[in-house]
């Protein structure tokens, strides 16, 4: 920090400053990128990280291959996380404030992570879950993804009557995945589905010499927990496992070896070394895998604690120098990977784009994970306020933090260096440092406001994947079909009536 700026207005400048001065400073570079993405994994989930019951070899390899960020950041939750990641800059802001409802549409007005790769001759697939909005104009083929290979809402067979939602009857074994404008009945595992198909389409275009960018943002391990015995039968009899975590382990175990198969694969191709490589660990924080380690943290999805936002984030690129077997410390988000690719590939951002954009890029990390990254803030918020209810949501389930402390809920001030486990108070030590990121929070909210243009939207009639569905096939839904709620409810993943959310520990 320079001498002489008082710590506000330093805080503040970093806050919103949209993204470093030397964003093209570097010369491009147009490597493959492949970015993978489960969902509901807490960083304690993983061997390398910690768990005591998970077998994770292929990410435990990853590990020693890769530049980890240990302080890596993402949404509470699974749609605002997608969109934060998609375009640099927070979900409210996208008017992303829920997973359901019409909230979790991704603005139109929004530039995509694929539209920037698009403009610097990229092609760009996906291959699992998008939950960013499933009407023709919000799904990923409106947004500037080439290949389309995904399900529809927020986890496989799961509706929410007249919002996002996946076909009928789906299930996560043999599922209706809708492939580059029409549904396909497939046969076998959803995960091996999207590996084997990302797989498929990164051979063709690496014949074609164009390059590409695969992103995989899995289902799994999101409920309903589907998976056949054999992918989960070793994790029965453990200690406090029951069958529905011991399911949840092994979509996850699943996972792990369906990844070790891609990075095979990189290999026989003979790219291993010239592909970027990025596992983001999850979507957001810890679920059915938290009673059993979370990394010292407090929290899970669908709460502003460490513990429901902090995930592990891996970078492997060899021929970009990126260190091997090495941890960085410093504050960075799934707000930064936008930013990134942008330096990297060389990608010209219109002034309004640049204006939006609040990452920074991470390349000077990459190249050196000891450089000064400087003060900076971020905001977590769960949102999924009811209707109406904006004004009262603002210090509902919300945190702000640096990176040494965390505000939580405007009441809480936790010390994240001396109290990972923010089991200990001390605003009343450190009134000066609420005060700055109050100030920094009163600003954020201002500017989100005007940008929350999902809020009065009037739900369609009938589920938009569900309608798509029967087109195609025929038949139309049934009285139950529109009576019926989200059958994992229970996750926090949606908002029906009387349902149990999952929300940790209260406030204090």
């Amino acid at each position: 920090m320079k001498h002489g700026i008082p710590l506000l207005g330093a805080l503040l400048l970093a806050l919103f400053l949209p993204v470093h001065d030397g964003l093209h400073a570097a010369a491009p570079r147009q490597p493959n990128i492949i970015l993978v993405m489960p969902d509901d994994v807490g960083y304690g989930d993983y061997a390398c990280l910690g768990s005591p019951v998970m077998r994770t070899p292929s990410v435990d390899a990853f590990k020693k291959q890769s530049l980890l960020f240990t302080q890596f950041h993402v949404s509470p939750t699974c749609s605002p996380c997608r969109s934060a990641l998609m375009s640099g800059r927070h979900e409210f802001k996208n008017g992303v404030t829920h997973t359901i409802l019409e909230r979790e549409r991704m603005s139109l007005h929004t530039f995509t992570l694929a539209q920037m790769l698009r403009s610097v001759g990229y092609t760009s697939g996906i291959f699992g879950k998008w939950h960013l909005g499933d009407e023709d104009a919000y799904r990923p083929e409106s947004r500037g993804f080439d290949e389309v290979y995904i399900h529809g809402g927020g986890g496989i067979g799961q509706i929410y009557p007249g919002s996002c939602g996946d076909a009928p009857g789906n299930t996560n074994i043999n599922p209706a995945l809708w492939h580059n404008g029409r549904f396909e009945k497939t046969t076998g595992y959803c995960t091996d589905l999207f590996f084997a198909q990302a797989i498929r389409w990164m051979e063709a275009k690496r014949g074609a010499g164009q390059p590409f960018f695969a992103y995989i943002p899995l289902n799994a391990a999101h409920g309903p927990h589907v998976v056949p015995r054999e992918y989960y039968e070793q994790y029965l009899g453990k200690p406090d496992v029951d069958e529905d975590t011991a399911k949840f382990f092994g979509m996850l175990e699943n996972v792990d070896t369906n990844f070790g198969k891609l990075l095979a694969k990189l290999g026989e191709w003979g790219i291993a070394d010239e592909t970027l490589v990025l596992y983001i660990a999850s979507d957001n924080g810890g679920t059915a895998g938290v009673k059993f380690f979370n990394a010292g943290m407090r929290g899970t999805k669908g709460t502003p604690f460490q513990g429901g936002t902090r995930v592990p984030c891996f970078v492997r690129w060899p021929a970009g120098g990126v260190p091997a077997g090495v941890e960085c410390d410093a504050l960075s988000a799934h707000l930064d990977l936008f930013p990134t690719l942008a330096e990297l590939t060389g990608a010209v951002l219109s002034d309004d784009v640049k204006k939006q954009v609040e990452g920074r890029s991470l390349l000077p990390l990459f190249n050196n994970p000891k450089a000064d990254w400087g003060a900076r803030t971020l905001v977590h918020h769960v949102g999924r306020w009811p209707k109406g209810g904006v004004a009262d949501g603002k210090f509902s389930n919300c945190a702000i933090q640096d990176a040494r402390f965390s505000l939580v809920n405007n009441k809480f001030l936790y010390d994240l260096k001396a109290d990972p486990g923010e089991t200990t108070d001390v605003l009343a030590q450190h009134p000066d440092v609420a005060v700055t990121l109050r100030a920094a929070y009163e600003r954020w909210w201002g500017e989100v406001q005007p940008l929350l243009v999902n809020e009065d939207v009037t739900p369609p009639s009938i589920n938009p994947f569900q309608a798509l569905y029967y087109q195609q096939f025929g038949g139309s839904p049934t009285p139950a079909d529109l009576r019926r709620m989200d059958p994992n409810r229970a996750d926090g993943e949606g908002g029906a009536p009387g349902a149990k959310k999952r929300r940790g520990k209260a406030a204090n």
